[in-house]
């Protein structure tokens, strides 16, 4: 990914279901103007969902998911209907596509799915152009699940700028407002980045939260300075007032807070996107459950990354470490990484998610919910480092 790139995860998720050989494949080719998924005459052609990430005029920058088809059959089907499953979690906006005379009871448990996770969806009655009498075919549609379909046939490119228009209507009102760094910094303010380097970020390489927050602020007029920790009283010299705000790798916190002027406000990068990808009152909320962990307990920590273990890795020795040295040695702690997050979380005393800069919030959220649920306390990196440095009511939140 380049710097002018949108990150897939800040990109809005558009989901394409229906049943197999029902055209979805064709409707995102349709959509892109390229032939962006695999298209064939044979149903199930499309397995694994495949996530493509486009530009699309006027909807900006969004990915794309081809999932497989929900009725598909077989031990081998099943998987792969989870998989369709899964990619629901990370969906903003969901297509349904239909075909002429199906029984569609199927699609209308799909429909209960979405509205109860609110995530809006928009009926499309594809292959109009092989359809007799189309208005019978969407009428039969919109009486069964109370919504007109959209009449599209992918072939000939018809009925694709409803789509877009409709897509541009079902937009979730909070979409492109979410901020990284919120209220913390204004227009005009000097902000200092203390960005370790250490093996998860070596020398010539900055890690993708980095890079965002960095834009983030250029982009709201601010001035900018960074720095790493062994630099730290360096650039605090160098400049002829305290900063407005400090954002630091939350590895360092404690090092960071003994050092900056009381003038200045401090968060990390991790407890930014706490609050840009998931619930920031649920995470400061949940991180009090610490002070009850045991060493019969059981802490799950997850991470979005699905990068080989580091010898020196956040999530896999230095968190692991801080919580086993305050509780016991031992502690059970379980690790997931990527989408590989258990649907059954009442076995955990805590979970501990990543900064989830490879996720978009829609997922992060849905995991949260999850947790919720079940009553299960969940927390972030960033939130955890701060408590346990007995800091954290001395940070900037948001």
């Amino acid at each position: 990914m380049s710097l002018n790139e949108t990150p897939r995860a800040n990109r809005l998720h558009i989901g394409i279901f229906g049943k197999r050989n029902n055209g979805k494949s064709s409707l995102i080719n349709a959509i892109t103007g390229h032939n962006t998924a695999l298209v064939s005459d044979l149903a199930g052609t499309t397995t694994d969902p495949v996530y493509k990430s486009m530009e699309i005029y006027p909807i900006g920058p969004c990915v794309l998911i081809d999932t497989a088809g929900f009725d598909d059959e077989g031990s081998i089907g099943q998987l792969r209907v989870e998989k369709t499953k899964e990619a629901v979690q990370k969906t903003d906006i969901a297509l349904i596509v239909f075909s002429e005379d199906e029984e569609i009871d199927i699609e209308k448990e799909w429909i209960a799915t979405f509205k109860n996770k609110n995530i809006p969806f928009i009926p499309v009655l594809n292959k109009s152009d092989l359809i007799i009498d189309i208005d019978a075919a969407s009428k039969y549609i919109e009486d069964n699940i109370g919504v007109k379909p959209i009449v599209v046939s992918s072939t000939q490119k018809n009925g694709i700028d409803q789509i877009i228009t409709a897509i541009m209507r079902s937009l979730p009102e909070d979409y492109d407002l979410q901020s990284i760094t919120g209220d913390i910094v204004k227009d005009g303010d000097v902000v200092l980045l203390v960005m370790p380097q250490d093996i998860q970020a070596p020398k010539g390489r900055l890690i993708l939260p980095q890079v965002q927050t960095l834009r983030e602020l250029l982009d709201r007029k601010c001035i900018v300075l960074s720095a790493t920790t062994d630099k730290l009283d360096e650039a605090l010299n160098a400049l002829s007032s305290p900063p407005a705000v400090i954002i630091t790798d939350s590895q360092v916190f404690k090092t960071v807070y003994d050092k900056k002027p009381k003038e200045s406000k401090l968060t990390s990068f991790s407890v930014l996107f706490a609050g840009y990808k998931g619930d920031l009152d649920y995470y400061t909320k949940s991180v009090v459950a610490i002070d009850n962990l045991t060493e019969s307990s059981k802490v799950l920590i997850a991470e979005a990354c699905t990068h080989a273990p580091l010898s020196e890795d956040i999530g896999r020795e230095k968190i692991p470490a801080l919580l086993r040295k305050k509780v016991g040695q031992n502690l059970t702690i379980d690790i997931v990484s990527g989408t590989d997050f258990p649907k059954d979380l009442t076995k955990y005393d805590l979970v501990i998610q990543c900064g989830a800069c490879m996720f978009n919030r829609k997922y992060v959220l849905s995991r949260i919910k999850l947790a919720a649920e079940q009553k299960v306390p969940m927390t972030n990196y960033g939130i955890v480092i701060a408590y346990l440095s007995d800091i954290l009511d001395k940070i900037s939140l948001k």
